[in-house]
Order: C-alpha cells, then structure tokens, then sequence
C-alpha cells in the first residue's frame, strides 16, 4: 500500500463509494484502490446524492412531460432501484427472511446467504416500496420532490455507522471483506449527510434524520439479539429503514 492509500480521506474514495454502492458504468479503479474500502464509508452520503439527483431529475421530466405524479413516483422509485441494482432492497428481504424464518443464530444467517426469496422478504419489498413510492407521491404533491435527496443522503450514513459499532455476524461476505472503518469515518459520513441534508432540506431535516437514526438503531439491536451483529444485508436493509423512516417523517411536516 502506498502514502497516499493509508490517508484517511483519496480522491479515489467517491469512486469507489460509487462502485461499491451503484451500478453506474464508471472507469475502472486500480487494484490498490479497493484496499480503501474501509475508509471511503465517509462517501457514502454522496452516493445517497448522485442516486437521488438522477431519480429526482427522471421525476421532474415527467411531470414536466404532464404524468401524473403516481407514475412519475413510479419512475423515480424504478431510478432508485435500478442505479443501485436493488442492492439494498436485497438487503432488506434477506435481512427479514433469515430474521423471523430461522430459530438459531446460525440458521438464520444460513437462510440471509440463501439466493431464494421467501414469504418474509416478498412481503417486506412489497410493503417497503408501496410505503417509499407513497412518500415519493406525497412530496410531488407537495411540490418538494428534491427533498427525497435528504433521505437518500442520510440513510446511505448510517450504513458506516453500524459497521463501526457492529461486529461482523459471518466471517466472509462484503462487509466482512470491507472490513469495520473507523469511528472517525463513520462520523465524517454522519457530518457530511448532516450538512447536505441542511442544505438540501433546512430545519425541516432534523427530525426525519433523528427518527431515521432511531429506526435503524432499533434495527441494529434486533440484529444484535438474532444473530450477534451484522452483515452486508443488515446494511441494505439498515438503509432501507432509514430511508422509510426518513420519508415519512418527511412527508408529514411537508
């Protein structure tokens, strides 16, 4: 590893936040680049940014284009999805399915590792879009659409967070690979989404960021007692929830 790789903040680290965050076609980073993936979490946040500005931007061509606002949401919430390859939504449905369908620790991580989908993790998709595609409804209505990039912003910071305060539940998988980053770059990402949010969104930011943190705390604790910590699909639903809970929040100050 060279100098400049043991630095706590590259140039590469934005990049990199992209590749491993979205499926945006982006040069290809040298090998020694991925060795940061522990310390480019403080750019997590403006992943949350890019896929939030190109969702908002579809949404605000549709309207402009006389759709009604049900399937513009339609179309931003299909650009949140797709730029991310539903990541994070694979997240969620694997996080719920080894959750409630295994009764040991073991168990349940061996059903999250299973590619098979079950009733648990159908019905948290299909609950967890209608609830996201319903709050992306509300904030057209409101004429505040843009205030969706907040959500994404800040929900993509609270996934460092818990890699910081968490121990890995399996010894392999992404997350156990990226490695736990330190606290001072969980807190960079966490300062960062708290400013952009600021900007993106004022005061009216505050709360949905404090009910979105303690969404995905309570989240974290259920994953403490179910399978002692987390892994890389605790992540995806961590974001998942925090995103939820972020938009309604929202939706009800709007």
């Amino acid at each position: 590893m060279t100098k400049s790789d043991m630095r706590p903040v590259s140039g590469w680290d934005i990049l990199l936040a992209l590749v491993l965050l979205t499926r945006l076609p982006l040069p290809h980073l040298p090998e020694p680049v991925f060795d940061r993936q522990a310390k480019a979490v403080w750019a997590f946040p403006l992943v949350g940014l890019v896929v939030g500005v190109l969702a908002c931007l579809i949404g605000t061509i549709a309207l402009a284009l006389d759709l009604p606002a049900m399937l513009s949401a339609a179309l931003v919430l299909i650009v949140l999805v797709g730029v991310t390859g539903a990541m994070h939504e694979d997240g969620l449905a694997d996080t719920v399915d080894g959750f409630w369908g295994g009764f040991t620790p073991e168990r349940r991580l061996e059903i999250m590792k299973d590619s098979h989908i079950g009733t648990y993790g159908v019905l948290a998709l299909i609950l967890s879009l209608l609830l996201r595609w319903g709050a992306i409804v509300t904030l057209i209505g409101a004429g505040a659409l843009w205030l969706l990039l907040a959500a994404a912003i800040w929900s993509r910071a609270l996934m460092p967070a818990l890699m910081a305060t968490m121990p890995n539940a399996r010894g392999t998988g992404l997350s156990h690979k990226v490695g736990p980053p330190s606290g001072k770059a969980a807190i960079a990402g966490l300062i960062l989404a708290s400013a952009l949010g600021l900007l993106i969104a004022g005061s009216s930011a505050v709360i949905p960021a404090l009910v979105s943190g303690l969404a995905a705390s309570g989240l974290a604790q259920v994953a403490k007692a179910k399978i002692g910590g987390q892994t890389g699909d605790v992540l995806g639903a961590t974001q998942q929830v925090g995103e939820i809970a972020f938009l309604l929040i929202l939706c009800a100050t709007v």
